[in-house]
């Protein structure tokens, strides 16, 4: 199972390394320390915390102002197999994003919950929204 740094979990939530860390202080989010002591947090429990966290709406006061750009990257939360077709979800800061692909595809990638990965989005209609 894939493992992420306080750094690299902040930036799939979308957080300040800061705030990570002090959730990983509080126990909001478990850690463990690799043998270099680094602490890091499992790609499975990664995935709970940031569909947890969306679920509350994010931190208090958090503005966010944004031209929302074609790549999200995240940690996938939901992987449904069927016999040629698959729904993979990913959490990508508070953004949710549901992807409907082959099966084949998502055995080629190696999706599977816990696992980082980038939904790209091609539109032709573009939205700005300022919080």
């Amino acid at each position: 199972m894939q493992s992420y740094t306080i750094g690299q979990a902040a930036r799939l939530l979308g957080v300040s390394p800061d705030t990570a860390r002090r959730w990983a202080d509080t126990g909001r989010v478990a850690t463990h320390r690799d043998e270099g002591g680094r602490r890091l947090i499992e790609g499975r429990d990664l995935a709970a915390f940031s569909v947890e966290l969306a679920g509350a709406g994010g931190e208090e006061g958090v503005t966010s102002y944004t031209s929302v750009r074609n790549a999200f990257p995240g940690i996938v939360t939901a992987v449904k197999l069927g016999d040629v077709a698959a729904q993979v979800e990913i959490q990508a800061g508070p953004h949710r994003l549901v992807s409907l692909l082959t099966r084949e595809a998502v055995e080629e990638l190696g999706l599977e919950v816990g696992v980082e990965a980038t939904a790209r989005v091609k539109s032709t209609n573009v939205h700005i929204d300022r919080a």
